[in-house]
């Protein structure tokens, strides 16, 4: 047997490196090779910079509806994690960026909920970036101020069964967590591997935030304030906010909601899935979702709490009404177009409008969270309504990407997800399972090569991007999501939402765990037939 060394068939490329360096000048000489060429130039596509413990990973364009921006994605090389850095314009010639740390919300950026006010902090940080004409918004996967979702939830979870009486930071304490876990060293490393060298407007509420720039070594020029007028489902937890140091101003200006939960919250103890014993149940809360398109679901006791003894027609009439139009549907409910507009004309007051109760009414959807031993990962399931046996829950099996969390121009991933959920809450029943795996279970990191691949004309599509990574095209565990799925079904007959029939065809892989797994789909919803 050979003892000699295996000879790599890949060499570092060492054209600039003297052939005898000073030890001591190797410092200088790394600094200038992290930095010698742009990794946002197309002849540097194959080009993966590391600083720190943060590595590029590749760049895409993101038009968004204010502005084309470039996503540069990043990860860290110890816990796993991702960071992108969303530019615009010329970041690397200008003195001053304006810029946000912003830590992912997937309630409130996908799945649409407004109990917070997380979503709004993104959008309107991007605008602002926007405006300004240069900019940085860093992305960073921190759920829950670092603690990720399971515990996120359990903390919602404790919140709303107290009756918000215990605050954000009470539950945390409460289930043995510091308020805050988020890390950002990363911003350093990315900066240093961008090569801007800028001082910042920091687009924060949060003097962490700017501790943590300055602790890191980027200068702060100055922050700017980024709060939006609060609504009822949001308001405590800014209080909150408030409270532990974050500069809010707005949530003083009104006067605690009184939220009626639709349904208890009962917390409890983590119990692993009986069908399924690799998923801890970890949570379980209720998520007011903001209704889509001005489609406002109610029963019709409330309309008549609003009308007493008159109709809906005359509301509907003149040039503004603040009733567009509205249809009895399934489960003794109505379905209401309204214009907030001509609603909020009127006053948002209750007492002294009383269709201002309209601008308020959330589609409820309740929460399960799981845990996944083997993977990792999270697992979230949305429920609606409580099913009979003889009820056919509308179900969608929805998998998601980072980049549509951003307002992006062209979003048909979520545009999708809207109207699976109004699907579900016009027949009164249903679920959604989440699949936040990018890159069709491949990682975020093969989705990001996949997109520099087709613009850079490296690939023709995806499955052509796939094998030059050698990486199978699909491998999101679809057998898990069934299992996770049927737990939470009152039997074996639904109606499944697809995107259209040739998905069917296309996913393989979904088209046979459904087989095992038993459902009945009595009827299939095709989306795309619907536009």
């Amino acid at each position: 047997m050979s003892t000699s060394e295996p000879t790599s068939t890949v060499e570092p490329s060492t054209a600039s490196t003297p052939a005898h360096m000073d030890i001591h000048h190797l410092p200088d000489w790394l600094r200038k090779y992290s930095v010698e060429a742009s990794v946002l130039d197309e002849a540097e596509i194959d080009r993966h910079p590391v600083h720190g413990t943060t590595v590029y990973l590749a760049h895409t364009q993101v038009p968004t509806r204010f502005g084309d921006f470039r996503a540069c994605i990043f990860q860290d090389i110890i816990h796993k994690g991702y960071i992108i850095a969303l530019t615009y314009g010329d970041i690397k010639n200008a003195e001053l960026l304006h810029t946000r740390m912003h830590s992912s919300c997937v309630t409130s950026e996908t799945l649409g909920g407004c109990d917070c006010d997380c979503v709004q902090q993104l959008e309107g940080a991007m605008e602002k970036i926007a405006q300004s004409g240069h900019g940085v918004l860093f992305y960073l996967l921190q759920e829950g101020r670092g603690v990720g979702y399971s515990a996120k939830a359990r903390d919602r979870m404790l919140v709303q069964a107290s009756g918000d009486t215990l605050s954000t930071f009470d539950a945390y304490k409460t289930l043995g967590l510091k308020k805050d876990y988020r890390q950002y060293l990363n911003i350093a490393d990315i900066v240093h591997i961008l090569d801007i060298d800028a001082k910042w407007v920091v687009l924060t509420n949060n003097p962490d935030k700017v501790e943590a720039m300055q602790r890191n070594g980027l200068t702060v020029e100055r922050t700017e304030s980024i709060e939006y007028e609060p609504g009822p489902f949001n308001l405590f937890y800014l209080k909150s906010k408030q409270e532990s140091g974050h500069v809010l101003s707005r949530p003083n200006e009104l006067p605690l909601a009184d939220i009626r939960l639709p349904e208890a919250v009962v917390p409890f103890k983590p119990v692993r899935l009986e069908q399924a014993e690799r998923f801890i149940y970890m949570a379980s809360y209720l998520l007011p979702i903001r209704p889509i398109d001005d489609e406002i679901v109610v029963s019709y006791d409330l309309v008549r709490e609003i009308l007493g003894d008159e109709e809906l027609e005359p509301y509907t009439l003149g040039d503004e009404p603040m009733i567009r139009e509205f249809k009895s549907i399934r489960g003794n409910r109505l379905s209401l177009k309204i214009d907030a507009k001509a609603i909020e004309a009127k006053g948002k007051d209750p007492k002294e409008n009383p269709f201002a109760r309209l601008l308020f009414e959330p589609y409820w959807f309740r929460v399960h969270v799981y845990y996944d031993i083997v993977s990792g990962d999270d697992f979230v399931v949305l429920t609606h309504g409580k099913p009979k046996s003889y009820d056919r829950p509308i179900v969608r099996i929805q998998s998601e990407s980072i980049l549509n969390r951003f307002p992006v121009k062209v979003d048909e991933n979520k545009a999708k997800y809207n109207r699976a959920i109004q699907h579900i809450v016009r027949y009164g029943s249903g679920a959604v399972v989440l699949v936040y795996q990018d890159g069709r279970g491949a990682g975020f990191g093969a989705f990001s090569l996949d997109r520099m691949f087709r613009e850079q004309n490296r690939s023709y599509d995806t499955r052509e991007s796939y094998r030059k990574l050698g990486v199978p095209f699909d491998q999101r565990d679809y057998e898990c999501v069934f299992q996770i799925l049927k737990s939470h079904l009152p039997s074996m007959n639904i109606q499944m939402v697809m995107n259209s029939p040739n998905s069917l065809i296309e996913k393989n892989e979904y088209a046979q765990a459904l087989h095992r797994s038993g459902l009945n789909v009595v009827d299939w919803i095709f989306l795309e037939s619907e536009t």
